[in-house]
């Protein structure tokens, strides 16, 4: 026995190469493909076990085939299938909470060499804050794409073909976590919203373990704090009657019929008061009205909606063939240059980076990707934040030749030098994964982020798409309505700065929430030292 102990500690340290890396699983697909493989291993392992003890562990059986399919079907693209926003939650779930109910129901009969496996294999599992962090970038997803929880909890997402083979559902059980989840935040409409998705698929006669009085406990707490007094005496009634000695209702409901019959008299019993049902789409009106109006304008571009070019505009930008002013590497073999936006000036170049360098790039980013960060604007301490969701590697020119290549080809079609630029930063984005609004370029009124760098400022920013994204993920620009979706292999360049040195408030853009796929980008920030010649002011100090 205590062979086999060391051998397993052997076989699954093996696994994770870097756990201290593995933190934040969430925010970055990427790393989350070594999660499938490690379910799999799990699985494999849970069935070497079932063949000992068959007829006593018929319920971890069944549990190890449900997960043996899916884990087959996951690992055959693990990006892909990561990609679909529900399975990246349910993995964190499964992991974190349901393969501990596997451990607890074994542990009943014995404790033999799958229990030493997966105590091993537990140390690098997701945590709560993994857990949490997926359920919140479905309600994030939700909002920001105007998805009803019907179209979440089928599956169902915009982009998602009916052939699709790692299409998941979401359980009454997954409902009911996600709308505890909203819970804890005080977030009582995304509570309703998915408490009552839980009765709706419990009203179904779907077989399952949550409680239909917890459910409606909660629902009924969540209408009356959105102010529905009517509702939540309804639900509450209904709890009651199965459940007659329910302290809590029993309370509620006392003090509802107080409140309404207080609320009736007050108003005269007249339609259409503060007690009366809302509409769900007036209560969402409500809530989106509290928004900053630069949110609105985010989430609409990201949605595909918002600001267009006027025609006048339109027929201003045209697509290329760019030389960089017959830079010699360019003359016989010019690259794709296309206008995505005229003010601030946006420009593509498609087919920039090949499949085999991207790969590449990915290879040598993967094993240090961290959760990404932002400069904090008062200390200008860097800090991650819950509206930055990826993980990002740093990559140096001199760490492999394609990096070194890529930088060269960059300053040969910008005319900018990137000596003085920071190092290629690699991000992958997690499940909802975005980056809100934000500025490239350092202000005036917070600490210079670049004072160390001792480069200046950043003039420009240039950025690669290493993956396309089946849905959402655009590049937007609040300010003035543009919206860039991630094509692979293809990179956006534009300027933060105007000539004058002064910063271009109009570049102020963000990463939309990825609703379906994996988004891989690379990005180059260039900054002002070794531009003086290359970029040279104007006579007037306006520009």
């Amino acid at each position: 026995m205590e062979f086999r102990s060391v051998w397993c500690v052997l076989l699954f340290s093996c696994v994770l190469p870097d756990c201290s890396a593995h933190n934040d699983f969430f925010t970055s697909i990427g790393q989350m493909t070594d999660l499938l493989f490690t379910e799999k291993d799990l699985v494999k392992s849970l069935k070497d076990y079932i063949k000992a003890e068959e007829s006593k562990l018929e319920k971890v059986k069944r549990w190890a085939e449900k997960l043996d399919a899916l884990t087959a079907t996951a690992t055959q693209d693990p990006e892909g299938f990561l990609g679909h926003p529900v399975n990246a939650f349910k993995l964190m779930k499964r992991l974190n909470t349901e393969w501990g109910e596997v451990e607890d129901l074994v542990l009943r009969d014995m404790s033999d060499g799958f229990i030493s496996n997966l105590t091993i294999q537990r140390q690098h599992f997701p945590s709560d804050e993994d857990q949490t962090g997926a359920a919140k970038a479905l309600l994030r997803l939700q909002d920001t794409y105007n998805l009803d929880t019907q179209t979440i909890s089928t599956g169902d997402l915009p982009g998602v073909s009916s052939d699709l083979p790692y299409k998941s559902t979401l359980t009454p059980e997954d409902c009911f976590e996600l709308g505890k989840t909203a819970y804890s935040e005080a977030d009582y409409y995304h509570t309703e919203l998915w408490m009552a998705q839980a009765l709706r698929q419990l009203d179904e006669e779907q077989v399952s373990s949550v409680d239909v009085v917890s459910v409606l406990d909660y629902l009924s707490y969540s209408i009356y704090q959105q102010g529905e007094l009517e509702r939540a005496l309804e639900y509450t009634k209904r709890l009651l009657s199965l459940d007659p000695d329910h302290q809590r209702a029993t309370g509620n409901l006392k003090y509802f019929e107080y409140q309404l019959a207080k609320q009736r008299k007050a108003e005269g019993e007249q339609t259409g008061t503060a007690g009366a049902p809302k509409d769900r789409s007036k209560r969402q009106s409500d809530r989106k009205s509290e928004y900053l109006p630069e949110k609105r304008k985010y989430e609409k571009l990201c949605r595909g909606e918002g600001l267009r070019l006027t025609p006048r505009r339109q027929s201003r930008l045209f697509c290329r063939y760019y030389d960089n002013n017959k830079h010699p590497y360019y003359v016989l073999g010019p690259v794709k240059q296309e206008d995505e936006w005229d003010r601030p000036r946006i420009v593509r170049y498609h087919e920039i980076i090949s499949e085999k360098e991207m790969e590449k790039i990915k290879e040598l980013a993967k094993p240090r990707l961290r959760r990404a960060t932002i400069s904090n604007p008062v200390t200008g301490v860097l800090e991650t934040a819950h509206y930055r969701i990826s993980k990002s590697a740093w990559l140096a020119a001199n760490e492999h030749p394609v990096v070194d290549h890529i930088n060269q080809r960059i300053e040969d079609i910008t005319g900018l030098d990137v000596t003085t630029a920071e190092e290629l930063q690699v991000a992958n984005y997690g499940v909802g994964g975005q980056y809100e609004p934000h500025f490239d370029f350092g202000r005036k009124d917070e600490p210079d982020a670049f004072k160390e760098l001792g480069t200046g400022n950043r003039i420009a920013t240039w950025l690669f798409y290493m993956s396309d994204v089946t849905a959402g993920g655009a590049t937007v620009f609040p300010e003035v309505g543009a919206s860039v979706k991630p094509m692979k292999g293809s990179a956006v360049f534009w300027y933060n700065l105007f000539p004058s040195g002064e910063g271009d408030y109009s570049t102020r853009h963000a990463a939309c929430p990825v609703l379906l796929g994996n988004k891989w980008v690379s990005n180059k920030w260039i900054h002002e030292r070794g531009q003086e010649f290359r970029r040279r002011c104007s006579l007037r100090e306006t520009d």
